[in-house]
């Protein structure tokens, strides 16, 4: 567990409700509230905290006194959680992040901000994890491997060691990344990929061993801008 303070999650859909379980149950945050787009805005309330306008957040939750924490999945190749991200740092607010206490980090791991890093993930030392990622549960990031920023890594996993996963990648369930692979930006990585050779940007690589498909993975993801 790392950090303290009140909370407003940023967020309203399944993952938000996963951020309140865990930041409520396994962190020293005190959730205050939920904030979203006023179309997405359902009901006004959550859990029985207020849920806000995100064009009213500030005014009613000022970010010299409230942390803010992302809450979105992995839509357009992490563009949209990317996108909303830096929307929230715009307004001032610092970003939480949720590491948790089921998790083993050695104690030199670097970890960004925003991060979502849930339970029996292994982050081996002298690893390196960026901004505004997410690693589900259970995966193994070997010793000096690096995750760039807005990644989503889903679970059970496997990067080896001197890995490098460039921003905006997503790499699915159960895949696995040899010793001194780099993980290019804007890759799809398909479940149960075993990749073995270091990849190039905006491609969709799957099968084992991995080959890249036709279609560029920002197409493939539906990446409306940058």
């Amino acid at each position: 567990m790392i950090g303290g303070g009140r909370l407003v999650i940023v967020g309203c859909g399944e993952t938000a409700n996963l951020a309140y379980e865990y930041f409520t149950h396994d962190s020293e945050y005190s959730v205050t509230a939920f904030a979203a787009d006023k179309q997405y805005v359902k009901d006004t309330s959550l859990y029985g905290l207020p849920t806000v306008d995100i064009d009213e957040m500030a005014k009613m939750y000022p970010p010299t006194e409230f942390m803010a924490f992302v809450a979105m999945g992995s839509g357009q190749l992490n563009y949209q959680r990317s996108r909303m991200y830096r929307r929230i740092k715009e307004l001032g607010y610092s970003l939480a992040s949720y590491v948790s206490s089921k998790a083993f980090v050695w104690h030199d791991v670097a970890i960004g901000n925003n991060c979502f890093i849930l339970e029996n993930n292994v982050l081996q030392p002298f690893t390196s994890v960026g901004d505004d990622v997410v690693m589900w549960s259970g995966n193994h990031l070997g010793h000096r491997s690096k995750i760039g920023d807005h990644c989503f890594i889903t679970s059970h996993v496997v990067i080896s060691g001197f890995c490098t996963v460039g921003g905006h990648t997503f790499i699915g369930v159960n895949s696995s990344v040899a010793d001194k692979v780099d993980i290019a930006c804007d890759n799809f990585i398909a479940m149960n990929t075993s990749v073995t050779k270091s990849t190039c940007e905006n491609e969709v690589y799957r099968g084992n061993p991995a080959m890249k498909a036709k279609i560029p993975a920002r197409l493939f993801c539906g990446v409306s801008e940058n």
